[in-house]
């Protein structure tokens, strides 16, 4: 039974996986926005895929170089999931700053903001693990959410994505 604004609506089923967790099986444009079915989308990232460290990191840059964040985030959202519980603020952090570019990207410029500094906020006290420039990648997402929150945005993904190791 469905109540108030949405009486007399037709609902159609919620996509599920394997499992039957919802996952909507739309197809999405490169900043992860679903799209209508039927649409040609871009490939999406396989998830619960555990990488090392290195192979994380090197995918997520592929992905933030091609101007997709929106996937990146969902690379870094494996290794919050997979890797040690030391390491989950690390990686949980860069996703935070993906999804803050992809934000940001598609003209959300509080909501970028907000996931930039919560992001930078949370790598802040890592040093540099994995040849990753923490404080470097902090820097950067506060200059882009300080911009964004003096009316920037939207941004382009790929001119604005970050460096994530030293080397």
């Amino acid at each position: 039974m469905v109540f108030g604004e949405n009486r007399g609506v037709e609902r159609t089923p919620r996509d599920r996986d394997s499992e039957g967790r919802a996952r909507s099986a739309r197809p999405r444009d490169g900043l992860g926005r679903p799209l209508p079915y039927g649409r040609a989308g871009v490939a999406r990232q396989a998830e619960g895929i555990a990488r090392s460290p290195g192979e994380t990191l090197a995918e997520a840059q592929r992905l933030l170089d091609a101007g997709k964040p929106f996937h990146a985030h969902e690379v870094f959202e494996d290794a919050w999931k997979t890797r040690p519980e030391p390491e989950r603020d690390l990686w949980q952090g860069l996703a935070q700053l993906a999804v803050g570019l992809t934000h940001a990207a598609r003209g959300n410029a509080p909501g970028g903001a907000r996931l930039l500094e919560r992001g930078a906020d949370r790598i802040a006290g890592y040093g540099d693990p994995y040849d990753v420039d923490v404080s470097g990648l902090a820097a950067w997402a506060r200059d882009l959410a300080e911009r964004l929150v003096s009316g920037g945005g939207p941004v382009d993904a790929r001119v604005e994505a970050p460096r994530l190791t030293l080397a």
